[in-house]
């Protein structure tokens, strides 16, 4: 999140709130009605356009994507190969094997 203006920012933690506010809304059709998420969406929707305004983002969303990528915590590593002792000392009582 270095170097990222705080206004960028708090555009592009406006964006995630309305992505994860559509999400919910959206997910199970059968639970909300059009009308209902159109509601929920409203108020989500008015902040991230006033906010991506006030960071002059409105209409740059290759800027507005790098701001959300400054947001999200860096990638886990991924754990390293098993090795062949590794699995030669893995227990084979649950393997499906009966002798």
């Amino acid at each position: 999140m270095t170097g990222t203006p705080s206004e960028e920012l708090l555009a592009a933690q406006a964006c995630l709130r309305l992505l994860h506010t559509a999400r919910a809304a959206l997910s199970d059709p059968d639970a909300v009605s059009v009308a209902a998420a159109a509601s929920l969406l409203a108020g989500p929707i008015a902040e991230a356009d006033e906010a991506l305004r006030r960071a002059g983002l409105a209409g740059n969303e290759a800027a507005l994507i790098d701001r959300i990528y400054d947001l999200a915590p860096p990638p886990r590593t991924v754990a390293a190969p098993r090795t062949e002792a590794a699995t030669a000392l893995r227990p084979r009582a649950h393997e499906g094997s009966t002798s």
